[in-house]
């Protein structure tokens, strides 16, 4: 990797993104077959649907860099991540403790993600790729909504975890 202009980071920013989103529709399902709370299985499904258009997004910024690799490197951050919401999929005891520590789980992805595509969104409009600047904020709004709903429901379900 060589990084010698905001055109590179942004590059390499965006290969690592699209690393990231793949490895995520990838550990979602696992999530969804370990959750015992309907809520949160269907809030992790409907969001394994927006990352599927997340990568549509990605994939028509990286079809207007022209002959840009989309696979530039595996995102290491986000592959730590989903191994340690694996330990915690993977975890034997009560459902509901083990569906707070999904959550706890998936609002470290999400908070990764909201990181990631804040600082591409602004390299994106620094470029003066105002397009490229609207799907990545787009995005974003998505990321930052997932993580509401997290929230929303880890109010419930912490209360359950603590109770059993």
């Amino acid at each position: 990797m060589k990084l010698d202009s905001l055109r590179s980071l942004f590059i390499e920013q965006l290969q690592d993104l699209y690393s990231a989103e793949q490895q995520i529709t990838k550990a979602l399902p696992k999530m969804m077959e370990h959750t015992s709370d309907s809520g949160l299985k269907a809030a992790l499904h409907e969001h394994l649907d927006v990352t599927r258009q997340q990568i549509r997004r990605l994939d028509q910024i990286f079809d207007n860099l022209g002959d840009v690799k989309r696979d530039g490197a595996k995102c290491k951050g986000m592959e730590g991540l989903i191994k340690e919401g694996d330990e915690i999929v993977k975890a034997k005891g009560d459902p509901e403790t083990r569906d707070a520590g999904i959550i706890a789980a998936a609002q470290r992805v999400e908070h990764y993600e909201i990181a990631a595509y804040g600082c591409a969104r602004t390299f994106a409009s620094l470029l003066g790729r105002n397009e490229w600047a609207e799907r990545l904020q787009q995005t974003l709004m998505e990321e930052k909504q997932a993580d509401e709903k997290l929230n929303h429901l880890a109010e419930r379900i912490n209360i359950e975890a603590k109770a059993a």
